[in-house]
């Protein structure tokens, strides 16, 4: 019989091909039903208690809408704010900003992007305008960014490109060796650049690159007269904050590597003509495939993790194994007899590898694979292990292509790391070898194993007594009974464990 086991677990968190494109399909189908909730309207003749009853009712029906929306088998959303007041303070700030800035996260921009919201945007007021802001571009190369300039352009969306952390880097270092001359070098950026930033194509902006493109890019009137307010809009985690401190080259927004940290929009000036408002971080309701890919994304935080089986997997269906040999130093053993030799590896593999190379090991002597697994899941969140998704109708292999295997001899393992990186799974090998095995016939006397032939070649018989009685040899063993009852001598670990160092 042709019978192959799987493991159930081992595309965990995966996607078939078919899966996908079903996916894709309700996905677009169900799209118009996906948004955001909207302020009702009001106007100076509407009293608070009225204002506060007609958003609560708004915000019901929106939670009602999304709850029938989840009902569809195989559409699966974020897990969206449910909190109104978080909602309360988008509206605010989108009411008091001129122009209402989504910050996303360059390795995956459509995830992190809302489309409903710039619809709002529009619906409140025709004289604001929408602009995207690409955070974290430096992970991305320039043949990338330009793709992006390309896209976003027959959207008919402005988008920037910017990267928060690095620019912040530069600033302290600067400020370090000089402060004075740290406060003239932006200036002179300015002056140069004269407002044509937005024309230069995929190109990675600098702060004051950015901050002559927020004052030059809204010519409308606007909310506070001869003051550009920008709104700050975005996912927890994109950088928001991060942001703000860059632009401010002080910290002035608290920063933190868990999603959610703002819990209160906050204005604050840049100088005279540029007003910042930074929004809270809300999970606003997009359609995702599996919720492995939220985790693995830094939309769902890792420490609160409870099943890193799907995360792992997918993050090593993306990164190639000759990628992750190489960035950990490790050797992932390849699949078993049975098994399709260019599947990427499972989760087990990656993990059993990397928590032996960390010494992630249990009080069992196996891998803490948990351990192992937020060790690599913070690596790909914080770009380490770098994977950037393309625009639609693109493929991902020539968008981001990796650069192929070195060829290399496969590393001599020392038996104890050969049991630790084989999987569960027996091979014919270890089938073979149990059932050729030679059992170890004996005779066992008083506990001790020995062999038929020198059973009786120790004994003389006594015509005497009529009993048998050991020979010298014998009594040589016995003749100190007392010496079995002594404790045994105790080894020095490192003779125990020693076989670990081969």
């Amino acid at each position: 019989m042709n019978v192959s086991i799987v493991n159930p677990r081992i595309n965990e968190g995966v996607l078939s091909a078919a899966e996908k494109i079903n996916v894709a399909r309700l996905q677009d189908e169900n799209r118009q039903l996906l948004g955001i909730p909207r302020r009702p309207r009001w106007d100076a003749n509407t009293s608070p208690d009225e204002l506060n009853q007609r958003e609560r009712d708004s915000f019901l029906d929106w939670r009602r809408r999304l709850a029938e929306l989840q009902d569809i088998e195989g559409i699966m959303l974020t897990p969206f704010e449910k909190n109104l007041e978080f909602w309360r303070q988008l509206w605010r700030v989108i009411e008091r900003s001129d122009v209402v800035v989504q910050i996303v996260d360059a390795r995956n921009p459509l995830l992190f992007r809302c489309k409903d919201l710039e619809n709002y945007v529009a619906e409140v007021s025709t004289e604001k305008m929408n602009m995207i802001l690409v955070n974290k571009a430096d992970l991305l190369t320039p043949q990338q960014r330009n793709i992006w300039v390309d896209y976003f352009e027959r959207e008919g969306l402005p988008a920037v490109f910017f990267s928060a952390l690095q620019d912040y880097e530069d600033i302290n270092e600067e400020q370090d060796k000089d402060e004075s001359k740290t406060l003239l070098k932006p200036q002179k950026t300015i002056s140069d650049s004269s407002g044509n930033s937005m024309d230069s194509k995929g190109k990675l902006c600098s702060r004051s690159q950015l901050i002559e493109i927020f004052k030059r890019i809204h010519t409308k009137s606007k909310v506070q007269e001869g003051v550009t307010t920008i709104g700050l809009v975005g996912y927890p985690n994109v950088g928001k904050s991060s942001t703000i401190n860059a632009l401010l080259t002080q910290k002035k927004v608290s920063v933190s590597a868990t999603p959610g940290k703002t819990k209160h929009f906050q204005t604050l000036f840049v100088d005279d003509q540029l007003l910042l408002c930074d929004c809270p971080g809300l999970v606003m309701p997009t359609f995702i495939s599996t919720k492995a890919e939220m985790v693995i994304s830094g939309i769902l935080p890792i420490d609160n993790m409870k099943d890193h089986v799907g995360p792992i997997n997918l993050i090593a269906s993306l990164i190639p194994r000759h990628i992750l040999e190489a960035k950990y130093g490790i050797f992932i053993s390849h699949p078993p007899e049975g098994d399709d030799p260019s599947r990427p590896p499972t989760s087990e593999e990656l993990l059993n590898a990397y928590g032996y190379m960390r010494g992630f090991i249990t009080e069992r002597g196996m891998p803490d694979n948990p351990r192992s697994s937020r060790y690599i899941l913070k690596d790909f969140v914080s770009g380490k292990l770098l994977y950037c998704h393309g625009p639609p109708n693109m493929k991902q292999e020539e968008y981001h292509p990796f650069p192929p295997p070195k060829e290399k001899s496969q590393p001599h393992l020392t038996p104890h790391q050969a049991k630790i990186y084989k999987c569960n799974k027996p091979t014919t090998d270890d089938l073979d070898v149990q059932f050729f095995k030679k059992a170890n016939v004996g005779v066992h006397v008083k506990g001790r194993s020995q062999v038929w032939g020198s059973m009786t070649a120790g004994y003389s018989q006594r015509a005497s007594c009529g009993r048998s009685t050991p020979t010298s040899s014998t009594q040589v063993q016995n003749e100190k009974p007392w010496k079995k009852f002594r404790n045994p001598k105790k080894e020095k670990l490192r003779t125990i464990y020693g076989y670990l160092d081969q």
